[in-house]
């Protein structure tokens, strides 16, 4: 995204001249790469695949839209980290205390149920894969072990290698499908207008894929991912910026080709996807029997890339937000990208301790029927943390909290304006549409 700041000079968090602008190099991409891989998991690919199955290309502007929504997102959680020296939590602390409450209990609910999903998620190609092997459930135990030793034993460095290796088997397998299916680029290129299908709903699920393209709180790890890396300062923006444009990019590419899967091979034969990570299943089935098993083979390696990676990014990413959540209750008031820099956030009881938290806990519901109070309570707080994301940032960036010289410009604003506004109606409409009649 282009400089929403309206700054042309690199200036420290304390005003007057600051760390030396590096020059904005392909050889320092990461972080963003860790992002899109993070963000864009298997609801994301089953929701742009039925958004093709049932409008064809006509939303495929919605798609790139929602790319350049969270583009905005991402770099005001980058820029806060790097022009503050502070981490997000930090600065939503400093708003009060029922962000501290709200992040909480988010947290726990949200990792306990999110770590049964990402499991389930991840074991569904293998076992499509191997379903001779073992049942679904132990499938999921294996893949939420092998990445609780994995980020355990690892920081971020191999983190992001191991990432960057799994987006490249995501990177070749959505494009050669889209090559595959033999997209019509006239009607491609027509999906860029915005025009909103006649139809029933038709406006809300224009919103719900604006708003589901990798958007989930992976978005607010950006900037922990950024200190990581060991982007400290205001010297890394330009840097920042341009790793944050590869991200959404990358989404860009995942999101359009599994549209145009969506477009051809079942809009055009009229098929229709199960909801949720099966209907990836399903696809894997359709692409056999139409292309053959190497394409439906490749097709679930892919399946699995998206989910996993979805998984381990969570476990390292909100990991690490959870652990500056516990050290700004303690009343630690060290330079929080320092500590991120270093490692000994990714080393720390309280790290682990959540990597245990998502885990070992949501095994128990591999087993069980969802407890239905908790899935209610678990889509009203996810409905609730984008809005939350979006505005709390429009609030901190707009304040003194914020250096003058890096606090938003108009365009950044306005962005992070539509972006409250977008998700802040996606949540009203997910929260109306729980079963409450159920819950009391």
């Amino acid at each position: 995204m282009a400089d929403t700041t309206g700054n042309t000079q690199d200036l420290g968090a304390k005003g007057g001249p600051g760390p030396q602008s590096r020059r904005s190099s392909w050889r320092y991409i990461g972080p963003g790469i860790v992002v899109a891989a993070t963000g864009v998991g298997a609801g994301d690919l089953v929701a742009t695949l039925i958004a093709g199955s049932n409008f064809g290309y006509t939303l495929l502007w919605a798609a790139v839209v929602g790319c350049l929504v969270k583009i905005s997102l991402a770099e005001a959680c980058g820029r806060w980290h790097l022009s503050t020296g502070r981490t997000l939590f930090d600065g939503w602390a400093s708003l009060g205390s029922w962000t501290t409450w709200f992040f909480a209990v988010y947290a726990v609910i949200w990792g306990f149920v999110y770590g049964a999903a990402a499991m389930s998620s991840s074991a569904l190609p293998l076992q499509a894969l191997f379903p001779s092997v073992m049942d679904l459930e132990y499938w999921g135990i294996a893949c939420g072990l092998v990445g609780l030793v994995f980020v355990w034993f690892n920081k971020y460095a191999v983190f992001e290698k191991v990432m960057t290796v799994l987006v490249g088997v995501m990177f070749v397998v959505t494009v050669y499908l889209a090559f595959r299916v033999t997209p019509n680029l006239g009607d491609a290129f027509a999906g860029l207008l915005p025009v909103v299908p006649d139809e029933k709903d038709s406006i809300l699920n224009t919103l719900g894929l604006i708003g589901g393209v990798g958007g989930t709180i992976t978005l607010a790890a950006y900037g922990y991912w950024v200190n990581a890396k060991g982007w400290t300062n205001s010297g890394w923006m330009k840097v920042m910026r341009l790793d944050n444009r590869v991200a959404y990019l990358t989404t860009g590419v995942f999101v359009v080709a599994m549209l145009f899967v969506g477009a051809e091979l079942l809009h055009s034969a009229n098929i229709a996807l199960s909801g949720g990570d099966q209907g990836l299943v399903q696809l894997g089935d359709i692409l056999d029997d139409r292309y053959g098993t190497t394409t439906g083979t490749l097709f679930l390696v892919g399946f699995f890339a998206a989910s996993f990676t979805s998984l381990i990014g969570v476990w390292h990413g909100v990991s690490l937000m959870f652990a500056d959540f516990l050290a700004r209750r303690r009343g630690e008031r060290q330079a929080r990208a320092d500590e991120l820099a270093s490692g000994r956030r990714e080393r720390s009881w309280t790290f682990r301790a959540y990597l245990l938290w998502l885990t070992f806990p949501p095994m128990i519901l591999l087993f069980q029927d969802e407890p239905f109070r908790l899935i209610i309570i678990y889509g009203v707080l996810g409905a609730a943390f984008m809005p939350f994301l979006a505005l709390t940032l429009l609030w901190l960036l707009n304040s003194s909290r914020t250096p003058r010289e890096w606090r938003n410009g108009h365009l950044s604003n306005g962005m992070l304006a539509a972006a409250g506004l977008l998700f802040l109606v996606l949540a009203v409409k997910q929260i109306w549409d729980q079963p409450w009649s159920e819950f009391f």
